[in-house]
């Protein structure tokens, strides 16, 4: 063996091992003597794609793809690249090919999947699914990602299906039994209660276990009414997790300060990108963004693009900071001196081939809140609807759901008062909005919503200069995918159901309650 094909071999075993700098150091170390194999490129981008480099993953991952065109491995992998850095047109043309050249090869749909549902192309990603759970129906993963796809398009008898059979092959694939617990409203005569009791043994001293299983319990006990019990297990739930995530309220409270210190005067207008496509949703998570989403998609002029993260990685790519958090104090810095069009058009573009069929598209990632400083900067035509709920109400929604554990934003849900903290944080951070961007945002508040679906809807749609359409009224049939935590309660009609959600468990919410109301006392 020569001595660069075992570098190779070497860099390799390092990859397989999860030593990603060691592969990634061996690899560039190759390359730099001269060597220009595929191989070489590939395990260079896998490396730095795991230690969240994107830019040097997606070059060595493309050259990969150049110098062995007929690897669908390499083109899945460029894809999943991609999609990390929001590059989704690249990122659907490059899934495109790579499904073209492996029709059949199961690890390769199904990562695939992933990528398209990342793109909002979840008709892609069902059928995708499908067909790995076709040819391997025994691997309960493969299941679940069929589940959760189903999930997401409105179809929950095969979902609830899917989900029996993942947990049929493995009982300890914990995060099923929450996805089933989600779907639907149990009763004493049909739940999973003495299943998922019958499985918390089994989970002791496993983080995840104690969590999901916990959670699906607090969940069907609320169906049942008994709160306390679901209070009990939501609690329980919740805590297994909290200590791993690391999570410091005085760490955001420093990024909020730094936000608003960014954006410290009323905005004036400035030389940003001229579109009118984007739409803003934007509130605290649980608050009812996703209704009003479904709401003004129901518009033929209006698409939704679901829950993007493209404008933080824009932003971040544009301020050229290089710290390893999406949003932080060096990002906010750096963003003074951004070209604030080139920012806008980028962002509008990134969200390609999903938009641009349509006169305008939403973006309902709840934590644009954090960036509409820059968003009015760079997006000065973009409408922004901001939506407001019951603080009480809207720290237990919080509190009771499970987020994407990927996501950098909603560590503080593992606790109820670290919830509370944050909420009056997010409180703050809106009062400066409105003072620089006066005009900019409209606040509409889901209690109105829910008691005045008309007169609000039409205030709605007036202030995105959209025409009066009846099926705004009807936002329940709209067909269209819901990859967010209220895809189920989107799909019934308007009711009242959640308001005041909070009086169910007042016994066990008076520490969050006398937080939020101290500090509206001091205001």
């Amino acid at each position: 063996m020569t001595e660069a094909a075992q570098l190779y071999a070497q860099a390799v075993g390092e990859l397989n091992r999860g030593n990603w700098k060691r592969a990634y150091d061996m690899a560039t170390s190759l390359l730099s003597k001269g060597a220009s194999l595929a191989g070489v490129h590939f395990v260079a981008g896998l490396a730095a794609m795991e230690m969240h480099r994107l830019q040097p993953a997606k070059d060595h991952l493309k050259e990969a793809v150049a110098l062995d065109p007929q690897r669908a491995d390499y083109r899945m992998q460029l894809a999943r690249a991609l999609a990390r850095d929001r590059s989704m047109k690249e990122a659907v043309e490059a899934a495109d090919q790579a499904l073209a050249l492996a029709p059949q090869e199961v690890g390769i749909l199904d990562a695939l999947g992933v990528i398209y549902t990342q793109a909002n192309a979840h008709a892609k990603a069902v059928d995708l699914f499908r067909r790995v759970s076709r040819i391997m129906p025994t691997r309960a993963g493969y299941r679940f990602n069929l589940a959760t796809s189903l999930t997401f398009a409105g179809n929950f008898e095969d979902a609830e299906q899917e989900y029996e059979a993942c947990i049929g092959i493995d009982p300890a694939f914990w995060k099923a039994h929450l996805g089933l617990a989600q779907l639907g409203t149990w009763s004493q005569h049909r739940s999973h209660i003495q299943r998922l009791e019958s499985l918390l043994p089994m989970a002791a001293g496993n983080a995840d276990g104690s969590m999901y299983l916990n959670l699906a319990l607090a969940k069907e006990y609320e169906d049942l009414q008994q709160f306390e019990r679901a209070f009990d297990h939501l609690s329980r739930g919740k805590a297994a997790k909290r200590a791993s995530r690391n999570y410091s309220s005085t760490r955001d409270e420093e990024l909020f300060d730094a936000i608003a210190s960014g954006f410290p005067a009323p905005e004036s207008p400035t030389q940003g990108y001229g579109s009118e496509e984007p739409i803003f949703i934007v509130g605290m998570p649980r608050s009812g963004t996703t209704l009003v989403e479904r709401i003004l998609s129901s518009h033929p002029a209006v698409h939704s693009s679901g829950e993007l993260q493209n404008f933080g990685v824009c932003l971040k790519r544009e301020s050229g900071s290089r710290t390893p958090y999406l949003l932080d104090a060096d990002t906010i810095a750096r963003s003074g001196d951004n070209d604030w069009r080139r920012l806008g058009k980028a962002y509008v573009e990134s969200t390609r081939p999903d938009t641009g069929h349509t006169p305008h598209f939403i973006d309902k990632l709840p934590h644009n809140f954090l960036y509409l400083g820059a968003i009015a900067r760079a997006l000065p035509h973009a409408r922004i609807i901001h939506l407001r709920r019951d603080p009480i109400d809207t720290c237990l929604s919080n509190f009771r759901q499970l987020f994407a554990l990927t996501s950098p934003y909603y560590d503080y849900s593992f606790d109820l008062m670290d919830t509370g903290r944050y909420y009056l944080m997010y409180e703050r951070l809106m009062q400066h909005w409105h003072r620089v961007l006066p005009g900019r945002i409209l606040d509409v508040r889901y209690e109105d919503l829910v008691q005045s679906q008309e007169a609000q809807t039409r205030r709605m749609l007036e202030f995105c200069a959209l025409t009066w359409d009846e099926a705004c009224l009807r936002f329940e049939d709209n067909a269209a995918p819901v990859a967010t935590a209220s895809a189920v309660q989107v799909r019934n009609p308007m009711n009242s159901g959640s308001v005041r959600r909070w009086k169910k468990y007042e016994g066990q919410l008076g520490q969050l309650i006398a937080l939020l109301q101290g500090a509206q006392e001091t205001d």
